[in-house]
């Protein structure tokens, strides 16, 4: 360990369906002491984020970074948003908490990354050193540090790339998920559900050491727009934004309806054209939009939806998309707000409870954290939320990869374009694991 670092105070609280009893903070009751300050402005945060534990929230060079780990929280089932946000309560109450930048962001901060499916793990992590960066202000924030916290600010490192890398189909083979798709497909028409959004999976075996900044700077530069993220192992870039809460502002962007785009950009240009006149594409997103706007309406006022969507262009994809915003009504902290979106048409189906069900049914795998909530919350209830997409789980000790990819399914879905829409949604990982 470096001379200017201490070691940790962790904390570990695991929750299943019932809650352990007792002090869910810290051990022996001891206080955590939280200083932030500012800092120079850094520019590039990922070039400082260290080889050890880390947690990335960045898009165009602006959000948090941290690493080490102060305190950490597993928890599962039904309640998982509410048992994290009394654990973040409870840890931030009995808090010293010094600060003397005070915005969104600054202070105590933890990363989150929540599963899909509420009987798997989800992880909520305080880092020991978290690093802001917003509008050309900068700050960092240390936890039980007797030290001055600019003295934490790291040494740009460059990280190393794979070795080598293969891939191999994962629960299910392109053919077999074909089909899984049609069997979907005849169900909606059967009248069963309006929607279901299905996914896979794909393995990569990694030669050499996985090193989680090389996957993350690698995405930052090629998907500027989008959210590039890491908590504990989970990593991508994902451009849809479940929620952000500034004080009381709220927004929401919701993606569905996808076409590849061809690297011209007049063929591009009349996808997207196409897109916005597809009436499957269309009938897809609305249902995404209308979920969302269905639970923000309960938190929200002056709740703004747009009647048509617009062309969201990525570097692989084009998607159509929808920015909804309100004012908040209540007081609830963005960690509500994600728990009352999740999960989404856009990431489940219509009627949410059937779409879920046939998910289990159908897919063959266990989703993890993919498609579930990722982001950051402080103490003062602000954050940002995005839908893990675009992304990876990394298993070190296993030298693995795990990507994946979902299609939102609806009665015009044919199986063959859809596989090719998830091929299309691999991109970012498989690029970013290129070897050059």
């Amino acid at each position: 360990m470096p001379q200017n670092q201490t070691a940790p105070t962790l904390t570990h609280v695991s929750y299943s369906s019932h809650p352990a009893s007792g002090d869910l903070t810290h051990p022996g009751g001891q206080k955590l002491t939280v200083r932030t300050r500012p800092i120079a402005d850094p520019h590039d945060l990922l070039a400082l984020l260290p080889a050890s534990a880390q947690c990335a929230w960045i898009r165009r060079d602006e959000g948090l970074i941290g690493w080490g780990v102060a305190a950490m929280l597993e928890v599962r089932g039904e309640e998982r948003f509410s048992r994290a946000q009394r654990w973040w309560s409870s840890l931030c109450n009995a808090s010293v908490i010094d600060d003397s930048v005070s915005v969104a962001g600054s202070g105590p901060v933890a990363f989150g990354s929540f599963a899909f499916d509420p009987d798997s793990p989800s992880v909520v992590v305080l880092p020991e050193v978290i690093m802001g960066r917003k509008g050309g202000q900068a700050w960092i924030t240390v936890i039980n540090s007797e030290e001055d916290p600019r003295l934490r600010v790291p040494i740009a490192s460059v990280p190393s790339p794979p070795t080598a890398v293969s891939w191999t189909e994962g629960a299910l083979a392109s053919s077999e998920w074909e089909g899984v798709v049609a069997e979907a497909v005849r169900r909606i028409n059967a009248g069963e559900l309006d929607k279901v959004v299905l996914a896979r999976d794909v393995i990569a075996q990694v030669e050499g050491e996985i090193d989680v900044r090389y996957l993350l700077r690698q995405l930052a530069r090629e998907y500027p727009t989008c959210w590039t993220f890491t908590v504990a192992g989970m990593v991508g870039a994902t451009p849809e934004l479940l929620v952000r809460r500034t004080g009381d502002l709220v927004t929401s962007r919701v993606l569905a309806g996808t076409v590849r785009r061809r690297g011209d950009a007049q063929a591009d240009a009349g996808l997207a054209i196409a897109l916005l006149e597809s009436d499957k594409d269309l009938e897809e997103h609305e249902y995404a939009v209308h979920s969302v706007a269905r639970a923000l309406a309960a938190h929200c006022t002056d709740l703004d939806v747009p009647a048509t969507p617009h062309v969201l262009k990525l570097s692989n994809v084009q998607h159509l998309a929808t920015d909804v915003t309100g004012r908040l009504a209540d007081n609830a902290p963005v960690l509500a707000l994600a728990a009352s979106l999740h999960p989404t048409a856009a990431v489940c189906g219509t009627p949410t409870e059937r779409a879920f069900t046939m998910i289990r049914e159908l897919e063959g795998m266990d989703r993890g954290r993919y498609a579930g909530p990722v982001g950051w919350f402080d103490s003062r209830g602000d954050g940002e939320f995005g839908i893990a997409l675009r992304c990876a789980q990394v298993d070190q000790e296993a030298g693995t990869v795990r990507a994946f990819a979902g299609c939102g399914i609806v009665a015009g879905s044919d199986p063959a374009r859809e596989l090719a829409e998830s091929n299309a949604k691999l991109t970012p990982i498989r690029d970013a694991l290129t070897v050059d």
